[in-house]
């Protein structure tokens, strides 16, 4: 199985549906989030690629609308523990430190089922956003 394709370009589509990705996408669109934090099982999992520097990915919504472009800045795989602060505050989620951001990100995986580990290995992907849908 492979993540959904908009357009011809694949899928971003952050947190869960509902309230979160709607916030999420939120911030994305008003410039500030300009990072995403994903498991590295889940692309094992799907057999999904990761990104690459220039790709450019559609953000979706919770029915699969293209609602904004963003274009890959960086990537780069880290245990969970060594995901540093410069990347947390471009996630421009509100963290207050980076235990605030770790806290956070336990729950979240936590609470979809996926727990992590001081050295699970988390996908840290950096993004511009480029413009409205393509």
């Amino acid at each position: 199985m492979t993540w959904p394709r908009v357009g011809g370009l694949r899928a971003l589509e952050l947190g869960t549906p509902g309230a979160l990705r709607a916030e999420l996408n939120r911030l994305v669109l008003a410039g500030d989030k300009q990072a995403t934090a994903g498991l590295l099982s889940e692309y094992d999992e799907e057999g999904e690629e990761l990104e690459h520097v220039g790709e450019r990915l559609a953000l979706v919504d919770d029915d699969g609308a293209h609602v904004g472009t963003v274009e890959v800045t960086g990537v780069e795989v880290t245990p969970f523990d060594g995901v540093p602060w410069s990347f947390a505050q471009a996630e421009g989620e509100g963290d207050a430190d980076l235990a605030d951001w770790r806290a956070g990100h336990r729950r979240y995986w936590e609470r979809v089922g996926t727990p992590v580990e001081d050295q699970t290995p988390i996908v840290c992907l950096r993004f511009r956003l480029v413009g409205p849908p393509a």
